[in-house]
């Protein structure tokens, strides 16, 4: 399941929905939210995530393809919201199912590395009256290499 929305989601439906199979040994869950911190001075007062429906909906299935490539999972869920969000909001949310636990915290890990840099999504934070869109970060890229490295090894 992908999802794109607006609305907050409830991490234990989510959970319950990666339940399904009897083979699942394992589930990894990952929930992000709104820090109260950036690398401007002043504390985040609340920000806006933009996307382009249909191409980052396409952009998070590759992910998770990618992800069912690389290891034998039984279910994947992704939630990510947009618009306005403030401090303490939930923001994504991914889960695995697997047979084993070392595949289940290995590819949700991998989910989040490339859904961080590879999803259409656009992220503007405003601090009072000011506000600015948020840059790639390198560390988010140098996550990436680990993956293709182990793809290749």
């Amino acid at each position: 399941m992908i999802l794109v929305q607006e609305e907050d989601f409830q991490v234990d439906a989510l959970y319950k929905s990666l339940l399904k199979s009897n083979q699942t040994g394992a589930v990894a869950m990952f929930v992000g939210l709104v820090r109260q911190f950036s690398d401007l001075p002043k504390e985040v007062c609340s920000f806006e995530l933009e996307h382009y429906p249909g191409m980052t909906e396409k952009n998070l299935q590759t992910i998770v393809d990618e992800a069912n490539t690389r290891w034998s999972l039984l279910d994947v869920c992704i939630v990510h919201r947009v618009g306005r969000l403030s401090v303490d909001d939930q923001i994504v949310f991914v889960g695995v199912s697997a047979s084993h636990r070392a595949e289940a915290f290995q590819a949700c890990d991998f989910i989040m590395d490339y859904l961080k840099s590879r999803a259409a999504f656009w992220k503007k934070e405003s601090q009072g009256s000011q506000s600015h869109w948020v840059e790639a970060k390198t560390n988010d890229e140098k996550s990436l290499e680990r993956w293709s490295k182990l793809r290749n090894s």
